[in-house]
């Protein structure tokens, strides 16, 4: 009789055999879902075909595919579905190279890297809206979107079938069951339904009022684009573009606004900003140029199909031909509404001119992909698709308690994002009264060199710990110190030496001292870029000392929620220079720019926190918006005054001494 366990192993062998691939085990216990039975949205993508395509390589994950599909979305429900977003979870690395009747919602741009652990979405263009069969009497051209895709993939040979992992709406509002295959094994389907939770829209922004039912309400988020037109004629139309920025750790300096323009449009002119080309050769070349033939292009601002829009100066606020635009003109800084309310909006104003077949005064179309971008130090933004919202309202300039209304307008939410393999911009470093050594930032902080061959130092080896006066000393000028460092402390030293954080701007944060009834840190900014920082802040999260934070003294600082303080300059201090050579510049380093202040807070408010141990350094550390690079670890060593290891070791030799002197 044959062995148990080797006829169990025979068995789970043949099983494994057996099993049907990824692809085709897509959601093998869900049940397809069918168009005659469904009262929602049908959503189904279906494989069309596919070819081998160059290079030919010998292994079969690796080989590539040209691949094309199409997803249909079908309104059979009595809701109309509004700005519609597909997401497809995509299994086989493809690249999308092409897309008919929709564009990717957070603008990125064609041909489009596909990652297995991030579902792509996809927002309707030029036909956001599906309204339902009943209001259209099943007119499909109204109720039904098309959205073809033509791309790479790799691996999955035949005769598997490459289908994606998932298949639904992004809007919470909508609740889709998991796709199945049908029988063909050549598509999946799913049937979404509307979701009566009202905890699904939680999305919205509160503050926002619907005034008409045919538009979706105005959603939260950190940075919102208002485009309104505030003007139409047949062939042009004037628009009013505002940014607000609605989170309280964001922040843009010097942005640099970009969209894509769909159907053919241009800037014929354009006041409170300017962009960065000015330029109408391609109208002139370009269908524009065919159709408008009595225009005088000399004077068209801008006929990129992706135009680059900046802020004007501050100087040019007033003037008549360029400014005058409220909000406008602020050297393209917007701060957080906690810092500066005034400062926390941006806007400009365009005359856009259209293209047929869209030479009619009611067809209105905004632009894609939109983008936007501060400076270095300033956080990444996505942004989403356009969504058309109820028509904004203006008070009338007059001061007469009535309000003027947009013809049109669409919302486009930004969001801080971190992008894929993206490095830090700032970083802190760590140091206590109770350890003579500091913790700097880490090795590499904010990136180094893309080629070992352009470095000499080491990009994986951890930071040396360093003497707290070499913070104050430019990396390249800190070797002398470290190697000291290491000796007298007898740490290890590894060839080559640690790289540099390569960060413009890095926190020190000090625990200053501990006592019974509170504690104090000193917060150090260094600049160690040229450029000057006006209007800089600076957050800490603190989860175990937040409660207790009682004050600051050479900054200003608030507790803003969520463990959170938020910092900046005192006014006619807020200004955080640029590094500077040194007094004997052919023998000092450079000075970096620098700010100081000290933090209390009470432990009244924090009963059983442990400062040494932890609590008293941040969990978090923003400047200017961009979250900061931490180090590892903290100082350890002796502690507190009352109830640390300084303390416990007191007591331990005092009771040492006693037993000595009773047993004499």
């Amino acid at each position: 009789m044959a062995n148990p366990m080797l006829l169990l192993l025979l068995l789970l062998s043949v099983a494994n055999f057996l099993r049907p691939s990824t692809s085709k085990s897509l959601q093998a216990t869900a049940q397809p879902s069918n168009l005659t039975t469904c009262n929602g949205i049908f959503i189904n993508y279906q494989f069309q075909n596919r070819q081998k395509i160059h290079p030919f390589v010998s292994e079969p994950t690796k080989q590539p595919y040209s691949f094309g599909a199409n997803v249909t979305l079908l309104n059979s429900g009595t809701i109309d579905l509004k700005a519609w977003t597909l997401v497809i979870g995509f299994s086989h690395l493809e690249i999308l190279v092409s897309i008919s009747n929709a564009v990717l919602s957070d603008g990125s741009a064609l041909p489009f890297q596909s990652d297995p652990k991030t579902p792509v979405e996809f927002s309707g263009f030029p036909n956001p809206d599906l309204k339902t069969p009943i209001a259209t009497a099943g007119d499909l051209s109204q109720i039904q979107a098309s959205v073809s895709i033509i791309g790479t993939q790799f691996g999955v040979p035949n005769p598997a079938i490459p289908l994606p992992s998932t298949l639904s709406l992004s809007d919470p509002a909508w609740t889709c069951p998991p796709a199945a295959i049908d029988g063909s094994n050549r598509s999946i389907s799913t049937c979404c339904v509307q979701n009566l939770d009202p905890s699904t829209n939680s999305t919205l922004n509160d503050n926002s009022t619907l005034a008409d039912e045919n538009f979706l309400p105005r959603r939260a988020g950190d940075l919102s684009i208002t485009y309104d037109v505030i003007q139409a004629f047949s062939s042009s139309y004037l628009a009013l573009v505002t940014i607000e920025n609605d989170s309280p750790l964001g922040r843009l300096d010097n942005w640099r606004l970009s969209w894509e323009w769909m159907r053919g449009e241009f800037i014929n002119s354009i006041r409170g900003a300017y962009t960065s080309l000015v330029s109408s050769s391609d109208c002139i070349f370009g269908k524009q140029g065919e159709f408008y033939k009595d225009l005088d292009f000399s004077k068209v601002v801008n006929c990129q199909k992706i135009p680059t829009i900046l802020d004007l100066p501050s100087s040019m606020a007033n003037d008549n031909d360029l400014g005058k635009i409220p909000s406008c003109c602020r050297n393209g800084t917007i701060l957080p509404k906690s810092m500066d309310a005034s400062q926390s909006a941006s806007a400009f104003q365009l005359q856009v001119y259209k293209m047929p077949p869209d030479d009619n005064r009611t067809i209105l179309n905004p632009p894609q992909n939109w983008h936007i971008t501060g400076v270095t130090l300033n956080p990444d933004y996505t942004c989403g698709a356009p969504i058309r919202v109820a028509p904004s309202e203006f008070p009338d300039p007059s001061g007469l308690q009535s309000n003027s209304s947009a013809i049109a307008s669409w919302q486009v939410i930004c969001n801080i994002s971190q992008p894929k393999n993206s490095k830090p911009k700032c970083c802190v470093s760590f140091s206590a009264y109770y350890n003579d050594s500091a913790v700097p930032c880490k090795t590499c902080a904010c990136g180094c060199p893309a080629s070992s061959l352009s470095r000499t130092c080491n990009a994986t080896a951890p930071a040396l710990l360093l003497p707290p006066d070499a913070l104050l000393v430019p990396f390249d000028n800190r070797s002398a110190k470290a190697l000291a460092w290491a000796e007298i402390k007898h740490l290890a030293v590894p060839k080559p030496m640690p790289c540099g954080d390569f960060c413009g701007v890095s926190v020190n944060w000090h625990i200053n001292t501990d006592y019974g009834k509170g504690w104090t840190a000193r917060v150090t900014l260094f600049n160690w870029d040229d450029v000057s920082l006006a209007n800089w802040f600076v957050a800490v999260e603190m989860p175990k000392a937040y409660d207790g934070f009682e004050a600051m003294y050479s900054f200003n600082a608030t507790a803003i929620g969520k463990d959170t303080i938020f910092m900046q300059g005192l006014p006619g201090l807020n200004y955080l220079m640029g590094e500077v050579d040194g007094s004997n510049p052919a023998s000092d380093p450079r000075v970096p720019g620098k700010q100081q202040s000290v933090i209390s807070f009470t432990k009244s408010k924090t009963p059983g926190i442990n400062v040494p141990s932890g609590d008293g350094y941040p969990s978090k550390v923003f400047f200017n918006g961009e979250e900061c690079s931490l180090p590892d670890m903290i100082p350890t060593g002796g502690a507190s005054r009352i109830g640390g290891e300084g303390s416990v070791t007191m007591v331990l030799i005092l009771l040492a001494t006693v037993f000595v002197l009773f047993g004499q």
